[in-house]
């Protein structure tokens, strides 16, 4: 763990997710607005303090959930391969981005596609929350909001691509807390200016502009890692280069064992015949 901590290169998937929820918040705003509404309503106005008290839990609650679908998701992938890094699945990331920057721009909605197949899943699970409703203190908020972290969602479900990637439990639940992290700005102004919020998100060119942001991060994501796989592909060419350099000069060792092998041989007879020469002359 404390090898992880120490690279520096480990740090920069920790960065990326969070800028993929700092700039998909606004889908956020889109899928929780309705619980947020309902948390900081459900509290009256005039008791500001536990209002924002309700929503820290709640969120808290939801990114701690985030946390552990990226320890499963780490702990599968891991198994999977062995510990080295799912590139394919960076890939599959950088074109969900994409396909996330594309709906929150409102020009293509395939995305959606991802969250009618998770809402099978929701189905099970949001009975639960209702029966938490409504919030009226912290407990209740945390369990909500640890419940709404499995909401189907196509900017979570980029993020735990991204997850996968890594390969790694500690890793991959890295990802996805500091996912939840991004998303928490503009949740949280959400659910105290609920209105204003709405009101400023809605409008086309500030769509247009986020959804440019998220697009082109998905593009440097896949360009990132098709650099990646290259140098990787380089590395292996050079490095099956070297092999074969390095079985030539093991003939040449061998073939430099038997010629010294003959040069020692020789070499003895020259100083038994300088001996003998030498008795000769003495005699």
């Amino acid at each position: 763990m404390f090898q992880f901590i120490q690279d520096s290169s480990a740090f920069a998937p920790i960065v990326s997710a969070f800028l993929i929820g700092l700039f998909g918040g606004m889908h956020c705003i889109g899928m929780c607005g309705g619980i947020i509404g309902a948390l900081s309503f459900a509290i009256p106005a005039q008791e500001r303090g536990k209002r924002w008290r309700i929503l820290a839990a709640y969120n808290v609650g939801r990114i701690l959930s985030y946390g552990l679908i990226g320890l499963l998701a780490g702990t599968l992938s891991y198994q999977l391969s062995g510990g080295h890094d799912l590139s394919v699945m960076r890939l599959i990331a950088g074109a969900l981005l994409v396909a996330m920057g594309l709906y929150l721009a409102n020009w293509w909605h395939g995305i959606t596609v991802l969250e009618r197949i998770g809402a099978i899943f929701w189905k099970r699970i949001q009975p639960i929350g209702k029966r938490l409703m409504p919030v009226t203190n912290m407990s209740q908020a945390l369990l909500l909001g640890g419940l709404w972290g499995w909401l189907p969602c196509g900017l979570v479900y980029t993020a735990l691509a991204y997850a996968l990637a890594q390969a790694h439990p500690l890793s991959s639940m890295g990802v996805m807390v500091a996912f939840g992290l991004g998303t928490l700005p503009l949740v949280l102004l959400s659910g105290a200016l609920a209105e204003q919020v709405k009101a400023i998100v809605s409008k086309r060119y500030v769509r247009s502009c986020i959804g440019v942001l998220v697009i082109a991060f998905g593009a440097w994501t896949i360009w990132g890692t098709v650099q990646h796989l290259s140098m990787d592909h380089s590395a292996m060419g050079n490095s099956a280069m070297d092999h074969s350099k390095m079985d030539h000069s093991a003939m040449n060792h061998s073939t430099m064992g038997h010629e010294s092998s003959t040069i020692g041989i020789s070499g003895t007879d020259v100083p038994i015949k300088v001996i003998e020469s030498n008795q000769q002359s003495n005699q």
